[in-house]
This record gives C-alpha cells, structure tokens and sequence, in this order.
C-alpha cells in the first residue's frame, strides 16, 4: 500500500468503528506452526495502535524469539479490518485486524509467517507475477471434542434431512460473505460428517488470512450450536481424511499466464515449467504442506489422498491435477494440488508451493509425461518403470527430505526453517515414545 492508500485506510477504520459502535479490535496473527494468537485492544487505544502498533513479548510465542531478545511489535494492516458478526453489536462491538510483526527498530521480523509470504510473493512480482489461490478445506462435525461421534452418515453431496450440517454450513458461508470473504460452495464430502466450504480464488496473501478466519468461523459457529468442528487431517479411521487442494495459477495484470489457447488442453509452458517445480520439490515441501503426525495417516492409498509424485488432466489419484471443469476458458486455467491438509500454516505452505514452483518457470524444468492411468491400481514394478515417486510416508521422512532442502531454506528463511524443523523433531519424538492403544489391544494379551 501506497502511504496515502494506508492513511486513508486508517481513517475508514477510526470512522467505521465510531459508526458501527465497535468497542473492541482484536488482533491477530500466527505462530510459525499457524496457530492463531490475539490481542484485544480497545476503541480508544486503537489510533494508536494504527500508528505506532502494539509491543508484546515474542518469547512467549512459539517460534518467534529468545527471552534475550523478546520484545516486538504487532503492527495491525488496516486492510484487513473486519467485524466479528457473531459478537454484540450494540455498544461493545468487537471488530479484527491481522498484524505485521516487526522488530522495535522497525525491521520486519523474519520469523512471522506473513511475512514470509510476503517475502515469496515479492519475489513472483519481481518476475512480473502475482499469484492467485483457490484452497479447498474439509473438515468434519463431531458432537464433541472427546470423540469422533458423527452428526450425520452421509457421503459425497448427499442431502440426509435431517441435516444439521447443512445450517451449520450455511451459517458459516453467511458469516463469512458478511465478513467479506468470497465463497464458491459447499457440500458433504466423502466421509460422515465430512463437509467442505470452497473459498473463492483471489491472491495469495489475501487467502492466506481468509483461512485463518475461516477455520476459526467454521469452529465457532459449530461452537455456537454446541457441537465441534476439527480440522484435523484424520480424526476416523478407516474413512477418507481432511485435505486442503490448492488450486492456483500466476496472473500478469489480467492475464492468466497458464493459458495457452494453442495448446490441446490449453496449458502454457509457464504451467507445465511450475508443474515441474513443484513435483520435483513435493517431497520436500511435504513436512510444511501436511506437518502434523497425523498427516500421514491421510497419506496413504485408497482414500482419495495423493501418495504418488504424478500430474494429469483429470485423474484424482495424482498430486497434481488440471481441472477441466471450464476447458478453454482463460481465468479459469489453474493446477490442483492435491496433498497439503488444512491442519497445515497457509502462509508457509503457499510460501513453500510458490517457490517450488517458479523454480521451474525460472530453470524451464519440463514435466514427465501426464499420468492418466490410476496410479493406485499399478503394480510397484509399473511405478518403477515409469519413474513415479512418492510422498514421505511419515513425519520423521519429510523432516529429513525437508531439512537437506535448500529451495525450502530459501523460501522460509533460515530462522522459520531452522525452528519449524527443529518444532518437528521434538513433536515426531514425543509421538514415537507414546505406548499407543492399538499396541496395548494388540500386543498385551499375546506377550
């Protein structure tokens, strides 16, 4: 933002708040670990806060700094100003902002995630693009947090009256339009109790900060209703897991850069370069795009969940794929992408999808041949013929294939890199010591 496009961006918030009776502005931002932290201030102290933001001790958020060295700033972006519709409205409104992070000398501050988004997309602009996401966040409904008990025994688009979800979701989707965030639709998913809400495509910092809000609106407003809505990737076994598909593409202006109408199937080079980037590092942005322990249990063949390293045109069991939904239409040429989870931190694994890619757009990677038959279905001697790869099978894999990755290194920074991986060793470490309950039904009555 210009100075000028910040100062008037600053006005419209001090006035709307005065019109709209806001109280409270909490603000936000994330961990390197995309944990959502808040501070509230109140309307008073806001003009300040615009100015001069809001010092707080980062040593106390994970990731961020030592004790030594522990104090910062949260400086709100008056652009992403918004009211919480479900708070009081009247007299105590209570209205958010995501923050910047920065040092007290004004630097920004290396390990906040924002800006390491902001750090990659400066770097596709730079090359004269922006880049453009559409994520797609699944996650399920329980009647609590204690166990996965389903709301309902639906599957893939079903409509099972009496279906709680579907107001559940249509709240969520009012709540979101007020807030501002574009939706696309909705539906059941695959699995019981498995819903979806599409976020419309838009740039990537925009839709990094609409994640965040949109995952903590699809909880609250199950919260509301008293029942519990998780994101994490997967809760039930034996069903399909949660995942987030990242459909994207890089614009220059209005052009859609993917688009290449000579082509048979309408993909540019520039697409086919970015397809190669990003397979060629998949293994390695693996451990940022699903980072949890739990990531690999949606991993795995069988459940609609990408394992093997292949591109196609329409096939669903590959990592990436070309929706031909729109065949032929400029704005709506895009790549899926099909393996990150939405328990995973937007900014850094946009971050880490970005860079994989335009390494291939700058080095002119060409992609292998598309895979149209189901990989799944192959003998492990075809995929050996065939040169297909696959994902990391587990967290420990990924941190391993992550940490020898300078491309991820680049992409992060050494500080995020060099925490995040450490932040994943202690938590493979904490799971691989547990005495698990399938260990104790299995193995103590027999030894």
């Amino acid at each position: 933002m210009t100075s000028k496009e910040q100062i008037e961006a600053k006005e419209h918030i001090l006035k709307i708040t005065k019109e709209q009776d806001v109280k409270f502005i909490n603000l936000w931002f994330t961990d390197i670990l995309g944990f959502l932290k808040s501070v509230a201030i109140t309307v008073e102290e806001l003009e300040g806060a615009l100015e001069r933001g809001l010092g707080f001790d980062g040593s106390s958020i994970q990731g961020f700094a030592r004790i030594d060295e522990s104090d910062m700033i949260a400086l709100p972006d008056p652009t992403t100003f918004q009211i919480l519709p479900w708070r009081p409205r009247e007299h105590q409104g209570v209205a958010k902002m995501f923050c910047d992070i920065y040092w007290p000398g004004g630097q920004p501050f290396e390990g906040d995630p924002r800006y390491v988004l902001k750090r990659n997309l400066k770097r596709a602009a730079d090359m004269g693009y922006t880049f453009h996401v559409g994520p797609e966040l699944e996650y399920f409904y329980f009647k609590d947090s204690r166990e996965t008990q389903p709301l309902d025994e639906g599957g893939y688009f079903d409509m099972t009256p009496p279906d709680i979800a579907s107001d559940l979701r249509r709240e969520t989707i009012l709540v979101l339009e007020e807030m501002g965030i574009g939706v696309e639709y909705s539906h059941h998913e695959v699995a019981p109790s498995q819903h979806e809400i599409d976020l419309r495509y838009t740039d990537a910092l925009t839709m990094a900060d609409s994640v965040m809000t949109y995952k903590l609106v699809v909880k609250q407003v199950a919260q509301n209703h008293g029942v519990f809505a998780t994101f994490m990737p997967k809760p039930v076994f034996g069903v399909n897991g949660s995942g987030m598909h990242v459909h994207m593409s890089l614009f220059k202006g209005d052009r859609n850069t993917f688009f290449d109408n000579n082509d048979p199937h309408h993909l540019s080079q520039i697409a086919k370069h970015f397809i190669a980037g990003l397979l060629k590092h998949a293994p390695a942005i693996t451990s940022v795009t699903n980072q949890w322990v739990n990531s690999y249990k949606r991993l795995l063949p069988g459940y609609e969940a990408p394992v093997y390293i292949t591109w196609a045109r329409r096939n669903r069991a590959d990592l990436i794929r070309i929706p031909e939904y729109q065949l032929g239409k400029e704005e709506a040429t895009r790549i899926e992408f099909r393996s990150p989870d939405p328990a995973c931190n937007p900014y850094l694994t946009f971050s880490v999808i970005l860079a994989a890619g335009l390494e291939g757009v700058e080095k002119e990677y060409e992609p292998p041949p598309p895979v149209e038959k189901n990989v799944f279905e192959m003998t492990e001697q075809e995929r050996q013929e065939g040169g297909i790869g696959t994902l990391p099978g587990s967290l420990y894999e990924a941190i391993k294939l992550t940490e020898g990755s300078e491309l991820v290194k680049k992409a992060l920074g050494e500080h995020v890199f060099n925490t995040f991986i450490h932040n994943k060793k202690v938590d493979w470490d904490d799971y691989r010591t547990q005495v698990t309950d399938y260990e104790l039904k299995r193995y103590l009555p027999i030894l």
